[in-house]
């Protein structure tokens, strides 16, 4: 099916604002990495305050917005274009996988960051060097991934996708059952 030039170019505007979001949101985890790293590894009670302080800033204010974009706008895409969302394995596992990452996002990461500005803030040391640490290597690498499924779109189509196909490839075909 052929789209209109308005459908079209809609369709372009939403792709552009995934691949933006998407890259927002692995830009944003790899500056909250950088931050969280430094804390972890500084020696001065007051570059490590910052630090924590920065990550709470990127953490409420961009990373939600930049991950629910991103799910919004690829779910968008699949729904409205030829790959779908269940027809194709990528697809399929980039949608699982952003969900995954949002929860833990949600759950864990944002959690962390602010258990450690608040255990600085009163003056504590920070608690745990690896909370503001880990999230953020689990958050990159997942999105690293996604990336690089969305460049090579491996694994062929979903059994409803085989499906689907088969169906549209013959209209009009009289299935016998044997």
């Amino acid at each position: 099916m052929k789209l209109s030039r308005p459908a079209r170019r809609a369709t372009l505007v939403v792709h552009v604002v995934h691949v933006v979001a998407s890259a927002s949101w692995l830009g944003v985890t790899l500056g909250l990495l950088a931050l969280g790293g430094t804390a972890a590894t500084t020696g001065s009670p007051v570059t490590v305050e910052a630090s924590v302080r920065a990550m709470k800033l990127f953490a409420d204010w961009l990373l939600l917005p930049v991950a629910f974009l991103t799910l919004l706008s690829g779910l968008l895409l699949s729904l409205g274009t030829v790959w779908g969302l269940a027809r194709h394995r990528w697809v399929y596992t980039k949608f699982w996988l952003t969900l995954a990452t949002l929860t833990a996002t949600v759950f864990a990461l944002r959690p962390g960051v602010n258990s450690a500005v608040t255990a600085v803030a009163a003056g504590g040391p920070l608690p745990d060097a690896g909370d503001v640490v880990f999230g953020p290597v689990v958050s990159l690498s997942a999105y690293v991934f996604m990336t690089v499924v969305s460049v090579l779109k491996p694994w062929g189509l979903t059994r409803r996708g085989r499906r689907l196909r088969s169906a549209s490839a013959a209209p009009g075909r009289i299935r016998r059952t044997a």
